[in-house]
């Protein structure tokens, strides 16, 4: 298997376009930026792919129409946008509050860019979005990450798939991060170390219901490079909210991998790069022998190796 990471513009297909009903799959994007607001970043949108604005809250746009779809800018924290949310541990805002409280964060909290579901084949129009958005002014500013999000459908929503996956990510994640190149850190949390251990035996294809009860156990967070929390909540809403009842997380049936550097001030970045890595984790998934053999060597040694980002890239991709 040759690991296939072409130029900025060239997405890579997964082993597996196609989900249970034969259609092409579907993938969700989310890009960060500031400097512009939300409001700001909607005209612009609309005006460079076509669309009308339309008023969610004082922060939250929709951009109707566009080639894209139905898109959606808004500030990237739960607190502005009360009409969502039931509210917090800390309660809920008014709207004349959230509207404050938006403006007052502007240079602190990132606007992000969310695209609905849409099939693969349209993710180079992702780059067009951004690239209208960088020549309006969007930029990485502040003291915080910058983030890229992919949200892709499964090929399928049984447990081996999933545990494939998730076997594939942990591995692989190490190589992972370092590619991305984070600006700032820290961002997000790793796997705990017992958990990819357990995760990486040869064994360990547990059904749906064990899988989800050993991922909160040992992820009860959202906070982790690849987030199992939206999808399981499609399987199972009571068992992971009275596990988890003040997160925020959305019932999507999604894997929600979350990167941590959105370079849309640079000319030319795309986000094919990073798609075709996730693409990497999945063709992966699909090499069972090749799974085995990199399972194998990490569970080899006592703890993580410290190169591990060289040894896993060599044995997942090199022939």
């Amino acid at each position: 298997m040759h690991l296939m990471l072409s130029s900025p513009g060239d997405f890579a297909d997964p082993p597996m376009r196609e989900n249970a009903a034969g259609q092409l799959r579907s993938v969700g994007v989310e890009v960060e930026f500031g400097a512009l607001t939300a409001r700001q970043a909607a005209a612009v949108l609309a005006e460079g792919l076509g669309g009308i604005v339309a008023e969610e809250d004082a922060h939250a746009l929709l951009v109707e129409g566009t080639v894209l779809g139905t898109l959606t800018v808004e500030m990237d924290t739960r607190y502005v946008h009360p009409q969502r949310h039931p509210g917090t541990r800390w309660g809920r805002l008014g709207v004349t509050w959230a509207a404050w409280l938006g403006t007052a964060v502007h240079a602190f909290v990132p606007r992000e860019l969310v695209t609905r579901p849409m099939p693969i084949d349209q993710l180079p129009l992702v780059d067009r979005a951004v690239e209208v958005l960088r020549r309006a002014g969007a930029r990485e500013v502040g003291p915080v990450a910058y983030g890229l999000h992919f949200n892709p459908e499964p090929p399928r929503l049984d447990a081996e798939t999933i545990t494939a996956i998730l076997k594939a990510f942990v591995l692989l994640n190490d190589w992972l991060r370092r590619e991305s190149r984070p600006r700032r850190l820290p961002f997000g949390r790793g796997f705990p170390a017992d958990y990819v251990r357990r995760v990486a035996a040869a064994d360990y294809w547990p059904g749906l219901d064990n899988l989800m009860r050993d991922y909160l156990a040992a992820n009860p967070t959202r906070d982790r490079d690849l987030d199992l929390l939206p999808l399981f909540l499609c399987f199972d809403e009571r068992g992971v909210r009275a596990r988890l009842p003040n997160e925020k997380i959305s019932k999507r049936p999604v894997l929600h991998y979350r990167l941590p550097t959105a370079r849309v001030s640079q000319p030319g970045w795309s986000i094919a790069p990073d798609w075709n890595r996730w693409v990497a984790v999945e063709r992966l998934a699909a090499d069972r022998p090749r799974l085995e053999r990199l399972a194998a060597g990490y569970l080899a040694a006592a703890q993580r190796p410290p190169d591990w980002a060289d040894i896993s890239a060599r044995l997942a991709f090199e022939e």
